[in-house]
């Protein structure tokens, strides 16, 4: 099946052929007919499958007929992050350039004034983040009783993200009569829920998330010990030919802390997480994508939906604790044909989260670092060795310092050695 057999008008399928698309993958064509049918949907996807577009292109299509009224948008998406409504917006741009549909981008950390004044134009299509748009709403600076498309997509990241109440009070103010369009990897009990309180008789399309990483990744662990892990990472990076990588951590703290650490030794990587401002998010996925930036450290959440062309390797320095968010992780590399390369560094604390990893994609190669703690020298400035993975050292940092509030897990064994003791409760 061709685009052209979708129901999609003449001006969009020339935009879809000049970006070089021909056939659109299953979610597109499973979704693009019946979205053009104004019928309810839910689609079932992981981020990479071509989700965005499989409800961008019909909505353009659909929009394109009307005009928008001051403060009175005529769709709403709804996207958990700024990044991932950012990346909504260009989809429209690059696939709308032969209509004349405006938009607005309503996400935090950017100017509420300019927002506004995009707003009292008149916008076809809004794609914000809850949290804005109810800002805005509240306000009395935008009307939503003439959406006539609702879009709410990565339902589940919204569940994880503490959205579903934003999203039920978001939907009370939109009008009965809307289309409504879910989108979302997985389906728990309370998406499922929200999709049978406010979707009407919608039509489920499914795709099989990935059983498995694809071919063209070569996906392998490392046994550490947790004391070793920066060192045997650095030596990774030292060892592999990286053109670009993703630096894959679990928590916000880490991805700080490991970011200034890797800078520290000289190669070019950045932090990307949820506590940065919204200026320096944008320039610094600008830079990761334009190659000024070589390593980007990052969360699953900061990163979900990112997508970079040409990635050559992925690292997870943590473990995921989700066995499919491993496959999504991964799955950054070796995308459109390339080959690419995954290493995860694994303790003896991962043993379960490894166990469920293995049980989803089958063995995987496992090697044993020589990770025997050891001190390295301190330098006085970054090595002038020759690699792809560094630059001359400078790369500013674009991470805050990590949260004052410390649990209790995270504070280090060595904080409780003899040293700390009075002298009479010395061993």
């Amino acid at each position: 099946m061709n685009f052209t057999d979708l129901g999609l008008g003449e001006d969009l399928l020339k935009a879809i052929e000049e970006i070089g698309y021909t056939t659109p993958t299953p979610i597109q064509e499973k979704s693009i007919p019946i979205i053009l049918m104004a019928r309810d949907l839910i689609g079932l996807a992981q981020t990479g499958t071509g989700k965005t577009a499989s409800f961008t292109l019909p909505m353009i299509e659909m929009l394109s007929s009307g005009r928008a009224r001051s403060r009175m948008p005529r769709s709403l998406v709804l996207a958990p992050t700024r990044e991932l409504a950012a990346q909504v917006g260009e989809n429209f741009d690059k696939y709308g350039k032969y209509h004349k549909l405006s938009k607005a981008l309503l996400v935090g950390g950017e100017s509420m004034g300019d927002q506004i004044k995009i707003l009292e134009k008149g916008v076809d299509v809004l794609i914000a983040t809850p949290g804005r748009l109810l800002d805005l709403f509240d306000r009395g600076q935008i009307l939503l009783s003439d959406i006539k498309v609702l879009v709410i997509d990565e339902a589940d990241r919204m569940l994880d993200m503490g959205f579903i109440p934003d999203i039920e009070k978001i939907i009370s103010l939109l009008p009965m009569t809307r289309q409504t369009l879910l989108f979302s990897a997985t389906m728990p009990d309370e998406i499922k829920n929200l999709s049978e309180k406010f979707l009407s008789n919608p039509k489920t399309v499914s795709v099989a998330p990935p059983a498995s990483p694809a071919k063209t990744v070569d996906h392998r662990m490392m046994e550490v010990s947790s004391k070793s892990k920066k060192t045997v990472l650095k030596d990774l990076i030292d060892r592999e030919d990286v053109k670009n990588a993703f630096v894959f951590c679990n928590r916000k703290k880490d991805v700080d802390m490991l970011g200034r650490w890797l800078r520290d030794k000289g190669f070019s990587a950045a932090s990307l997480h949820g506590d940065m401002i919204q200026s320096k998010r944008t320039e610094t996925l600008q830079a990761f994508k334009d190659g000024e930036i070589v390593l980007l450290v990052c969360s699953d959440v900061a990163a979900r939906g990112l997508d970079v062309s040409g990635v050559s390797h992925v690292f997870n320095f943590d473990v995921p604790f989700n066995a499919d968010d491993y496959v999504h992780r991964i799955g950054r590399t070796g995308r459109a044909g390339l080959k690419g390369k995954a290493w995860s560094l694994i303790t003896e604390d991962d043993e379960k989260f490894v166990a469920a990893i293995r049980k989803l994609v089958g063995e995987v190669p496992t090697e044993k670092a020589k990770d025997e703690p050891r001190e390295e020298k301190k330098e006085s400035a970054p090595r002038q060795k020759s690699s792809p993975s560094r630059n001359s050292g400078n790369t500013k940092s674009s991470g805050r310092p990590p949260s004052r509030h410390t649990r209790e897990e995270d504070v280090g064994e060595d904080s409780f050695n003899d040293d700390n003791l009075p002298a009479f409760l010395r061993r």
